[in-house]
Protein backbone atom coordinates (compact mmCIF):
# COMPACT_ATOMS: atom_id res chain seq x y z
CA UNK A 1 0.00 0.00 0.00
CA UNK A 2 1.03 3.54 -0.65
CA UNK A 3 2.10 5.70 2.54
CA UNK A 4 1.26 8.75 0.92
CA UNK A 5 -3.03 7.02 0.87
CA UNK A 6 -2.93 6.56 4.56
CA UNK A 7 -2.43 10.21 5.17
CA UNK A 8 -5.53 12.33 5.30
CA UNK A 9 -4.24 15.02 3.30
CA UNK A 10 -4.65 13.37 0.21
CA UNK A 11 -8.41 12.47 1.67
CA UNK A 12 -9.00 15.62 2.36
CA UNK A 13 -7.39 16.95 -1.32
CA UNK A 14 -10.10 15.15 -2.65
CA UNK A 15 -13.18 15.97 -0.46
CA UNK A 16 -13.28 12.70 1.19
CA UNK A 17 -12.74 8.80 0.81
CA UNK A 18 -15.23 8.27 -1.81
CA UNK A 19 -14.74 11.62 -3.63
CA UNK A 20 -10.95 10.23 -3.56
CA UNK A 21 -12.04 6.52 -5.09
CA UNK A 22 -14.31 8.25 -8.01
CA UNK A 23 -11.35 10.48 -8.83
CA UNK A 24 -8.37 7.90 -8.85
CA UNK A 25 -10.72 4.94 -10.81
CA UNK A 26 -11.73 7.95 -13.20
CA UNK A 27 -8.38 8.58 -13.68
CA UNK A 28 -7.22 5.01 -14.10
CA UNK A 29 -9.47 4.80 -16.63
CA UNK A 30 -7.76 7.62 -18.41
CA UNK A 31 -4.26 6.05 -18.29
CA UNK A 32 -5.56 2.67 -19.15
CA UNK A 33 -6.83 4.15 -22.29
CA UNK A 34 -3.42 6.13 -23.75
CA UNK A 35 -3.37 9.26 -21.21
CA UNK A 36 0.22 10.26 -20.41
CA UNK A 37 1.14 11.05 -17.00
CA UNK A 38 1.64 14.17 -15.92
CA UNK A 39 4.33 13.33 -13.34
CA UNK A 40 7.35 10.69 -14.08
CA UNK A 41 6.24 7.67 -14.26
CA UNK A 42 10.00 6.08 -13.83
CA UNK A 43 9.57 3.26 -11.57
CA UNK A 44 6.06 3.75 -10.50
CA UNK A 45 2.81 1.62 -11.01
CA UNK A 46 -0.14 3.53 -12.06
CA UNK A 47 -1.32 3.60 -8.31
CA UNK A 48 1.42 6.03 -7.36
CA UNK A 49 1.45 7.92 -10.51
CA UNK A 50 -2.13 8.71 -9.70
CA UNK A 51 -1.60 9.56 -6.01
CA UNK A 52 1.45 11.83 -6.91
CA UNK A 53 -0.93 13.53 -9.33
CA UNK A 54 -3.54 14.26 -7.14
CA UNK A 55 -0.78 15.29 -4.43
CA UNK A 56 0.32 17.76 -6.86
CA UNK A 57 -2.18 19.23 -7.49
CA UNK A 58 -1.97 18.33 -11.16
CA UNK A 59 -5.74 16.25 -10.90
CA UNK A 60 -8.71 17.50 -9.49
CA UNK A 61 -12.27 16.08 -8.51
CA UNK A 62 -14.56 17.44 -10.63
CA UNK A 63 -18.14 16.59 -9.63
CA UNK A 64 -20.51 18.67 -11.16
CA UNK A 65 -23.79 17.27 -12.23
CA UNK A 66 -23.80 16.64 -15.63
CA UNK A 67 -27.27 17.38 -16.99
CA UNK A 68 -28.27 16.02 -20.01
CA UNK A 69 -29.59 18.31 -22.87
CA UNK A 70 -33.65 17.88 -23.04
CA UNK A 71 -34.31 16.53 -26.70
CA UNK A 72 -34.92 19.02 -29.25
CA UNK A 73 -32.67 21.49 -27.68
CA UNK A 74 -29.27 22.84 -29.00
CA UNK A 75 -26.06 22.40 -26.73
CA UNK A 76 -23.11 25.00 -26.70
CA UNK A 77 -21.24 22.22 -29.34
CA UNK A 78 -24.00 21.37 -31.34
CA UNK A 79 -24.08 25.69 -32.13
CA UNK A 80 -20.61 25.68 -32.38
CA UNK A 81 -20.47 23.52 -35.49
CA UNK A 82 -22.56 25.35 -37.40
Amino acid sequence: MIESLKDDKIISMAGGRFKLTALMQKRWLQLMNGARPMVDPAGKTDLEIITQEILEGKIVPDFTPQVPAAAGEETASDSDAE
